[in-house]
Formats: structure tokens, sequence, C-alpha cells
């Protein structure tokens, strides 16, 4: 196992060559949180470090990073459009459960990937608490804090939006 100092030349010598990898696969703008994790997860690894040629075992765990960011950014972006959609559907349509439901829906767009997944696996996905709480890995106690928390800023968001009101698309030529 690698001590301090060891670990602190390995990541001398070898950030550059990571980094430089990151930009590759993944630009500029992502790289350094590649190198970043990457050399979270050598920390946590170090006693597996090959000792005679390290690069190709430092990229290949970049490389598993960098499939991970993608992953959450697709999973991210997956959610965000099925709001954004979902939203736009509704926005059209002026009956008053309609209405409630696109100010949830956009309510529910501005909060946290935390707080969606808490609010969503209880009131989409049909799930118990304690079974809710098992999914994200928590103790029930500490999903009903979670739960409550997340409800408290949707409730908050939905009052933003609600404040905001909605913009008219059309102004009558008489009221301008």
């Amino acid at each position: 196992m690698l001590n301090d100092e060891e670990f602190a030349a390995l990541f001398d010598a070898y950030r550059p060559r990571v980094y430089a990898y990151a930009v590759s696969r993944c630009g500029r703008r992502l790289a350094e949180e590649v190198v970043s994790e990457t050399f979270v997860v050598v920390w946590r690894r170090r006693d597996v470090i090959p000792a005679k040629a390290p690069l190709p075992w430092l990229l290949g765990v970049a490389h598993n990073v960098i499939r991970e960011l993608y992953r959450d950014e697709l999973r991210r972006a997956a959610l965000d459009e099925a709001l954004r959609v979902w939203t736009e559907e509704l926005e059209g349509d002026v009956a008053d459960q309609v209405a409630e439901r696109a100010t949830a829906m956009k309510a529910l767009s501005t909060l946290s990937d935390a707080d969606k997944e808490v609010l969503t696996l209880v009131a989409w996905h049909g799930l118990t608490s304690a079974q809710a709480a098992e999914v994200v890995g928590s103790s029930r106690s500490a999903f009903f804090v979670r739960l409550h928390r997340a409800r408290r800023r949707l409730e908050a968001a939905m009052n933003n939006v609600t404040a905001a009101g909605p913009r008219p698309a059309f102004i009558p030529e008489e009221e301008k």
C-alpha cells in the first residue's frame, strides 16, 4: 500500500497523463472532475495499484469514472426532458386539475436530483417509506426526514411557480 509521499509522487507523475486522457474523452469542461474522481478512487484502492506499470490501470480507472459521469448525465437529462415534455403537454389545458399538475411538474423540475428521487419513489412508484429507504440506502428514519424536507422544498417551489403566474402568449391590441 502506498504511503502519503508515494501517493503524492504518483499523483504528480501521472496527473498530466490522466488529465490529457480525460480531455480527449470528455473535453476540458469535465476533465478536472474526472481527474479528481480518478485519484479519489486511486487513493481508496492504493493497495492494488500495479507497481511496474500504473498508467494503464490509472487510465482504466479514469475510463470508468467517465462512463459513470456519462451515465449520470444521461439519467439526469432523460428525467429533465421527461419533466419538460410533461409540463409542455399540460400547459395548454385550462382544467384546474391539469393546471395543478403542470405547476407540480414545473416545481418538481426545479428540485435537486436527490429530492426528485425521494418524492417520486413514494408518489409515482408507490413504494412504502421502508422500501424507498432501502432503494436510496438509508435508514427508515433518515428517509422520513429526507422525504419531509423534499416535500417542503416542493411546496415552496410550487408557491414560486404559482406566484410567477402564467405568461400571456397574446395580448389583445386594445390592452396594449
